[in-house]
């Protein structure tokens, strides 16, 4: 049964990154963040902090997550932001995130942040209760408890484990090896509240109604990058690696309305 049960999360975590493909370098949660804006890359050294030996392939990849993107991921957010309105797609990630505040918790203490640990501490006890469950968010609304970013990929750069190398992964996106092992760790952390059933269609259908609802909520962006992007591979190279220095800086305003 255990078995059974871990294979169910790993094809669970498989069917998350299909629909994640641009969240690593474009957030579906609101931030405020402008990758339109010449001032976002100022910084050049994040852009070459890792080495790139298997360009060509990450660039196969990259043209087949567009592909796969354009004309599949898109239009299914797209007729998916048509039918649910605004709000309610507002409290489905509310939802969903309260839901993976444990694993901010966790790291956050693994990465020596006891402040921040305890900021997502509060915000996830009073988004429990008085959020009804995590589809309110009055930690941040009302009491100025601001979102906290923390995940498996920054806890292992704080103890020094290095990058390894880019990489652009099917269905995914850019990554890093490093990163992507503690995208996948962190998503077993995430897991726990489909294990009410064991139906897999029914597992599947709610991580996949999760990450289709996060993605109705930034479109247009990757779109507008592409046109301004005379490479858009070394663009969203650049993109992810500046997003990912500004966020790790904790300079990245996390908006909460």
């Amino acid at each position: 049964m255990k078995h059974h049960n871990r294979s169910i999360f790993c094809f669970f975590i498989v069917c998350g990154l299909l629909f994640s493909l641009v969240q690593p370098c474009f957030s579906a949660d609101g931030d405020t963040v402008d990758f339109l804006s010449d001032d976002f890359y100022e910084d050049e050294t994040a852009s070459i902090e890792t080495d790139d030996p298997f360009e060509s392939f990450n660039r196969t990849m990259f043209q087949f997550n567009d592909t796969t993107y354009t004309y599949v991921f898109n239009p299914i957010a797209e007729g998916y932001s048509k039918v649910v309105p605004p709000d309610i797609r507002g409290v489905v990630w509310n939802f969903f995130r309260n839901l993976e505040e444990p694993v901010r918790f966790l790291n956050c203490l693994l990465q020596g942040r006891i402040s921040d640990a305890g900021t997502v501490f509060v915000r996830f006890l009073i988004n429990t209760t008085g959020g009804v469950a995590g589809l309110g968010n009055p930690a941040g609304r009302e009491f100025g408890f601001k979102r906290v970013e923390a995940t498996l990929g920054e806890t292992m750069a704080t103890w020094g484990i290095g990058d390894g190398l880019y990489l652009v992964v099917p269905f995914y996106g850019p990554s890093t090896l490093r990163d992507f092992t503690g995208t996948v760790i962190d998503g077993f952390g995430m897991t726990p509240y489909y294990t009410f059933t064991d139906d897999l269609g029914v597992m599947a259908g709610i991580y996949l109604g999760k990450e289709t609802n996060k993605l109705s909520m930034n479109l247009g962006e990757y779109e507008e990058f592409k046109k301004l992007s005379f490479d858009p591979y070394i663009a969203l190279r650049n993109g992810y690696f500046q997003y990912r220095k500004k966020l790790r800086d904790h300079s990245v305003p996390m908006n909460d309305e």
